[in-house]
């Protein structure tokens, strides 16, 4: 169903490490460490280890999903160095994989999506591994 994406990237999209959206997101995760939202006695503030989850990685050309019915299988970060408050980074999206498998409830698509964020200067700065699951009744929507 998208073995035609595998391989496909999307333009870098710049992002800024915002410190009231790490602070809400830090109180959202229920992780009120001072390293995220205390900018008075530290140097500067990083963001959660997934932030990331936040960012625009830009659009996958022929990659169109629905906004509902999707299952997050998995998810794996690794940092290069902590995210700082304040920086802007450039994030993208390339697929590296799909692949079906049968079961109870029918045909599932599993696709494997890389995002990752740069600095200005194009360093890795975190790499993001996900697993998206595509059930059959999302596929039958996707087809018609």
């Amino acid at each position: 169903m998208f073995e035609h994406a595998i391989g496909k990237r999307s333009n870098k999209v710049k992002n800024t490490v915002e410190a009231g959206a790490v602070k809400k997101f830090a109180e959202a995760i229920g992780d009120s460490h001072p390293v995220f939202i205390d900018d008075v006695n530290f140097f500067r503030n990083i963001a959660p280890p997934t932030f990331p989850r936040v960012f625009d990685y830009g659009k996958i050309q022929g990659l169109d999903l629905p906004k509902k019915g999707l299952i997050h299988g998995e998810q794996n970060y690794h940092y290069e160095r902590p995210l700082l408050v304040g920086e802007d980074i450039l994030c993208y999206a390339v697929v590296e994989d799909y692949f079906e498998r049968s079961g109870k409830s029918g045909d599932m698509g599993f696709l494997k999506v890389k995002r990752y964020g740069e600095d200005l200067e194009g360093k890795m700065i975190f790499s993001e591994e996900q697993v998206v699951i595509i059930t059959e009744a999302v596929r039958k929507e996707i087809r018609v």
